[in-house]
């Protein structure tokens, strides 16, 4: 690691914006409607919030179907219910049979809407004409698949030609793991209460919550003493690592990072890994790879040192010179590869595994020091854990961190809404990138970039923050620019450029 590093040391900002599961949830509502002496304000709170929520954004709704459920999800359905109907919209109340209010806060939300002169329907396969269908079926309280009756209910709501409000929680979609069942409503806006959920930014969730908007109910979860399970990062979050440049810089103190891999047939892979690397800011960078892709590397990128070897042996040099070294893109898992990815095993230097380097340390495992970054994508989690793919995206947040139990270091687990991970750190979760990111090539930019910082001085869970966040970023810069649909691994590189200098970063 480069002794001056340019932005060593300068990760001590606040973090990004806190995620809650759903036991702290539950915790802050205990302790908040203790101090209030009234669980009620609560629900009066959110349903109220919930009301003002579809009035911004469907001002002209006249017929409101609200779809309850029996616990306190239903009581905020509820009470958006009376408050519509008071002021002179056509509402309807919709619950399956005999699913009526159970809770003591349901009940009391339920008589005041009769009260008001509210009617409430059975579920009977239809639902009637809206202009707005609202969700209050399950909330948090939901954390296994819907039953049958739920279940048609749910595709009836997926079906209607109204747009969907959801409250809180999309009902079928699991807060905590992200998980979506197979029966989950598939929201325009989803309005949270009191504090953002993990479970609702990363994998299958975003196909259902819509727009996201978090109602705190004039509460503050840090008042309650309740630990939040991640944290989000953004776009504006880059500024916490990414800082001007002293102006005595040279290009041994911005770190020099070595990339390996590239077997015949995929030098492509190598030769994005190696400029995402500069064009995040590396000092220095000497590939390894294939005699026949030296010559194509140096016409494309000749900012680049490409080397030939063939045996790990010949290796050897290139990694003592280096202060980082990232192994995998285009690495295969042939005799070449094998003794590539051996010799960097070997060594002591900080180094990101990703491809078919991780590829082969599934075949083996073992522990690596905390200074190492992986990269797998849901297929490659599962073979290093041993499990499916399935299972990786039914939780996420559990597979992230026991990849890094069974590994000892930094883990980014790939794809929609990206998670960062490492020992005694909080999880981190990157609320950015889009679905035009999907294609071959875009992990290797993403070792780069997370190679470079990792070089210029950031430690690794850091570097593997900021370069998750900075790829992701440059993905929606690239995207904005000329659409998601046909959009490169290289449209990236000038915008990796232009993002790891943020505006206003001092």
């Amino acid at each position: 690691m480069p002794p001056n590093a340019e932005i060593a040391g300068r990760t001590a900002a606040a973090p990004g914006t806190a995620l809650y599961d759903a036991v702290a949830l539950r915790a802050i509502e205990a302790r908040a409607a203790a101090e209030l002496g009234d669980a009620y304000v609560l629900m009066q709170r959110a349903g109220a919030a919930a009301w003002s929520e579809l009035l911004n954004h469907w001002t002209r709704a006249f017929r409101l179907l609200v779809v309850c459920g029996p616990g306190n999800n239903g009581g905020d359905g509820y009470v958006l219910a009376t408050l519509a109907r008071q002021s002179g919209r056509d509402v309807s109340v919709l619950r399956l049979p005999g699913h009526a209010p159970r809770s003591a806060l349901a009940r009391r939300a339920a008589a005041e809407y009769a009260q008001a002169g509210g009617a409430t329907l059975a579920f009977d396969g239809e639902l009637p004409a809206a202009d707005v269908v609202v969700d209050a079926l399950f909330g948090i309280g939901l954390s296994r698949a819907p039953d049958a009756a739920s279940a048609d209910l749910i595709a009836a709501i997926n079906a209607h030609p109204a747009p969907v409000l959801a409250l809180d929680v999309p009902s079928g979609v699991d807060a905590d793991s992200g998980q979506a069942h197979v029966a989950a409503v598939i929201a325009q806006r989803t309005l949270e209460f009191i504090a953002p959920k993990a479970g609702l930014r990363s994998g299958a969730a975003l196909d259902h919550v819509g727009a996201l908007a978090v109602a705190r109910l004039q509460l503050d979860p840090e008042h309650y003493g309740v630990e939040a399970v991640a944290e989000a990062l953004g776009a504006a979050d880059l500024g916490r690592w990414l800082r001007p440049r002293r102006r005595d810089s040279h290009k041994g103190r911005n770190g020099r990072v070595l990339c390996v891999g590239g077997d015949h047939g995929h030098g492509g892979a190598l030769l994005l890994c190696a400029q995402a690397a500069l064009r995040s800011g590396a000092g220095l960078l000497d590939a390894a790879t294939r005699a026949a892709h030296v010559a194509p590397m140096l016409a494309r990128l000749p900012e680049a040192m490409p080397r030939a070897v063939e045996s790990g042996e010949e290796l050897a040099a290139a990694i003592d010179a280096a202060d980082v070294v990232a192994i995998g893109p285009g690495l295969g898992q042939q005799g070449w590869g094998r003794a590539l990815y051996a010799r960097v095993l070997a060594s002591a230097k900080p180094r990101l595994f990703d491809a078919d380097a991780l590829n082969l340390l599934a075949a083996q495992p073992r522990a690596l020091p905390a200074d190492c970054v992986l990269t797998p994508h849901p297929g490659e989690a599962a073979r290093l854990l041993g499990s499916a793919a399935a299972q990786v995206q039914a939780d996420r947040f559990a597979a992230v961190r026991a990849l890094v139990d069974r590994y000892g270091c930094a883990v980014v687990l790939k794809g929609a809404g990206s998670l960062i991970a490492a020992p005694q750190r909080r999880t981190r979760l990157i609320a950015a990138g889009n679905p035009g990111m999907a294609v071959g090539g875009m992990g290797d930019v993403l070792s780069g970039a997370i190679a470079a910082l990792l070089a210029q001085g950031l430690d690794a869970f850091d570097a593997a923050s900021c370069g998750a966040l900075l790829h992701a970023v440059a993905g929606d810069e690239a995207a904005r620019e000329g659409g998601e649909r046909g959009l490169l691994p290289s449209d990236l590189m000038p915008w990796l450029r232009r993002c790891a200098n943020p505006r206003g970063a001092a």
